[in-house]
C-alpha cells in the first residue's frame, strides 16, 4: 500500500521543486513521471502547484527567485520545539516556524555544514498522498563532506539512528525509529570544495536505464549514469533549470 495520510514524526513526507520557471518545469516531469497538476494560488502572483499521480500528492513546485533546487521535508510533531532545537545543535534557522494557511505549520534550517532542510507539522495536509511507486517519492539523502558530524546532528534533532553500509564507501542508511528513512552519502574529499552538502529527493520510475537515454532530448541531463545500489538502481539527473533530483528503479518498501 503506497497512499498515505499521516507519517511519524521523524520521517520525509513531502518534496517541492522552486524553480526559475513552474510553467516550463512541468512538461518535463510530465514527461519523466506522468504528472499532472492542481495549481493553487497562494498569494499575490504565486502559484503552489501539487503534481498529482491518479489524484494523489506526490510533490510540488513553485516559481522563485532562488537558483533552482529541490526541498525536502521532514514531519516532527511541534515544529516550534523542532526549529528551537535545530538552533541550539548549531543549525542556522532561514525561515522561523510560520504556518501554511491550514494545511500546517513549517520551518526551514541549514545544518551546521550548510544543508538546507525543511520541518512539517501537519495540519489539513499530512504531505505527499502516495510515496513509494513510479513517480512518486521513495528515498532522500544527504551529501555532505563529514557524514559523522552530520550523524550526530541529525540523531539530536530527530533521535535517528544510522547503520553503515558494508562496502557503501561510508554511505549510512538513516533509520528512524528502526525503519529505513534515507541515507548520509559522504562526499569525496576531490568533491567537498565544488559540490555544496544538500538534501536530494529520489522518485521511482520504471526504467532509469531507459529515461538516463531520454532525459537529454527532453531538455534536462544525467549528472550520474545509473548503477547499482542494494536491491535496486539509481541515477541523478538534472531538470531543464538546473534542479538536482535522482531516480530509482527497483522493489519499493509497501510498509
Amino acid at each position: 500500500m503506497t497512499d498515505r495520510s499521516s507519517y511519524p514524526a521523524g520521517t520525509f513526507s513531502w518534496a517541492e521543486l522552486a524553480t526559475s520557471d513552474g510553467e516550463a518545469a512541468k512538461p518535463f516531469y510530465t514527461a519523466v513521471f506522468g504528472w499532472t497538476y492542481d495549481d493553487r494560488p497562494v498569494g499575490p502572483d504565486m502559484v503552489y502547484s501539487m503534481a498529482q499521480l491518479e489524484g494523489r500528492s506526490a510533490a510540488a513546485l513553485f516559481t522563485s527567485d532562488q537558483p533552482p533546487h529541490w526541498n525536502c521535508y521532514v514531519t516532527v510533531d511541534d515544529v516550534d520545539a523542532a526549529a528551537a532545537r535545530a538552533g541550539e545543535l548549531g543549525a542556522t534557522i532561514v525561515a522561523e516556524p510560520f504556518d501554511v494557511m491550514t494545511a500546517g505549520r513549517s520551518a526551514v534550517f541549514t545544518d551546521p555544514a550548510g544543508a538546507t532542510l525543511c520541518l512539517w507539522q501537519a495540519g489539513e495536509n499530512p504531505g505527499a498522498g502516495v510515496v513509494n511507486e513510479p513517480g512518486a517519492m521513495t528515498w532522500t539523502d544527504l551529501v555532505t563532506a563529514d557524514a559523522d558530524a552530520a550523524g550526530t546532528f541529525y540523531a539530536g534533532l530527530f533521535g535517528w539512528e544510522f547503520e553503515e553500509v558494508e562496502g557503501g564507501r561510508g554511505y549510512r542508511v538513516i533509520r528512524n525509529h528502526g525503519r529505513p528513512n534515507g541515507g548520509i552519502m559522504p562526499l569525496p574529499p576531490e568533491q567537498a570544495g565544488s559540490t555544496p552538502p544538500n538534501w536530494m529527493p529520489y522518485f521511482g520510475h520504471r526504467d532509469v536505464d531507459a529515461l538516463a537515454r531520454e532525459v537529454g532530448g527532453l531538455g534536462g541531463q544525467v549528472h550520474q549514469e545509473p548503477f547499482d545500489v542494494l536491491a535496486g538502481r539509481i541515477a541523478v539527473l538534472g531538470d531543464p533549470q538546473g534542479a538536482v533530483f535522482a531516480v530509482w528503479t527497483g522493489p519499493y518498501d509497501e510498509d
